[in-house]
């Protein structure tokens, strides 16, 4: 049986910024990343592939080149988690037992949850942004709808990157707006949510949006199938006689964001909450049970936003964390909630959302240079230009700018 020191399952963004930032604290550590896929993909940037903005392969990268140096990958899905003996079981039997282990395998995509939806997803005007190599048949599709009725999902909560869903209406309705096509195409938001975005202070900019592109609001409106050749999409919501019911409309485009959940092995293992996710600290990011047990990203039971740049901020606190538990370092670092969600509420300006625990605003820059709260030009120009090599050069490589944890007494 193979033993390791630190044990990281899930090499996406969570996985890697916290191996560079455990390497950066501690270079000696015997660390590995369990993860079976190839490529490594910067999620933030298909919202934009699926606008015309970035080409999809700009998003890519292979796995190999963005593992820290140092760090062993094993290429291989896990199986089964076994934390009363410190071990996780690998497909093929193969066991791992470790010292530390940190979890952040992310979350799984429900499509089969709508019905109809796994067989027309990609053809009959059905896209999602939600996938890489859909968001440029969302840009196909786009541009190619000159006249009807384009319909942006969204499900009930938690999903990754709560306004994505807006982003892609947003992106596409200044596309016909700029072709002079705004008035030939109908547009709804059918939302779960029962508003339109969950902190309050971005509401009225981005209901202002909705007003200008002319788009119908349908909150609590959850998509249960899809037929793809009739080319109609059925909600279930609640009635004003507070009876549920059933609408079904009909589309030209369909943009779906599917439910979300934690991984099978996930939700079936000793380490989730009653609701299927890792049961964590708040702060800490340690499991309630296990103290030996760190996670991080989208599969943890934390309030938080699921976005990278939660796992920007999550990754130095689990980092320090780990080596606090084997002894290296002093003190607790705290994570406090924080997320972010750049809107892209039309090419060439976003509303620039960040916030912690409790809807509370937590702007990384003063108001005068941006005001997170209104559409800005220069938060556009953080979104396409700085982020994605902040991304690969700094949060992967753990470089923590902006994100050093506060550290209280243990």
């Amino acid at each position: 049986m193979d033993q390791v020191g630190v044990l990281i399952v899930g090499g996406g963004a969570a996985g890697i910024a916290t191996a560079a930032s455990l390497l950066a604290r501690a270079p000696e550590l015997d660390i590995a990343i369990v993860d079976p896929a190839d490529v490594h993909y910067y999620q933030p940037g298909w919202t934009l592939v699926g606008a015309g903005v970035f080409d999809a392969a700009q998003t890519a990268r292979t796995m190999a080149s963005v593992i820290p140096r140092g760090v062993r990958w094993i290429r291989a899905a896990v199986a089964a988690f076994e934390p009363e003996r410190n071990a996780v079981v690998l497909d093929g039997f193969r066991m791992l037992r470790y010292g530390q282990l940190v979890l952040c395998p992310g979350l799984k995509l429900d499509w089969n949850a709508i019905d109809g939806l796994a067989h027309t997803l990609g053809s009959n005007g059905v896209t999602s942004n939600y996938l890489v190599h859909l968001a440029p048949y969302t840009w196909q599709l786009v541009r190619s709808l000159r006249a009807g009725q384009a319909i942006f999902t969204q499900p009930q909560a938690p999903i990754k990157c709560a306004g994505a869903p807006q982003k892609a209406l947003y992106l596409s309705a200044d596309h016909w707006r700029r072709s002079g096509l705004l008035e030939q195409v109908r547009i709804d938001f059918c939302s779960a949510a029962p508003t339109l975005f969950g902190v309050p202070a971005y509401v009225p900019a981005l209901t202002a949006y909705m007003h200008r592109y002319g788009a119908g609001l349908h909150l609590g409106h959850t998509l249960t199938a899809v037929d793809g050749p009739a080319r109609r999409a059925t909600f279930a919501r609640v009635n004003a006689e507070g009876g549920k019911e059933t609408v079904t409309r009909a589309f030209d485009l369909l943009h779906v964001v599917p439910p979300q959940v934690a991984p099978d092995v996930v939700r079936v293992s000793p380490l989730a909450d009653a609701a299927g996710w890792i049961d964590v600290d708040p702060a800490t990011l340690r499991h309630k049970r296990w103290h030996n047990i760190h996670a991080l990203g989208d599969a943890i039971n934390t309030g938080n936003a699921k976005t990278a740049a939660a796992a920007r901020k999550q990754a130095p606190v689990v980092a320090h964390n780990v080596l606090a538990a084997l002894g290296k370092r002093a003190g607790v670092a705290r994570y406090d909630g924080y997320g972010a969600c750049p809107l892209t509420v039309e090419r060439g300006k976003v509303v620039l959302a960040e916030f912690k625990d409790g809807g509370v605003l937590a702007p990384s820059f003063p108001s005068w240079l941006i005001d997170g709260t209104r559409p800005s030009r220069l938060a556009w120009l953080l979104k396409e230009r700085i982020l994605p090599p902040l991304y690969w050069h700094a949060m992967l490589k753990g470089r923590e700018w902006l994100a050093r944890p506060a550290l209280a007494d243990a």
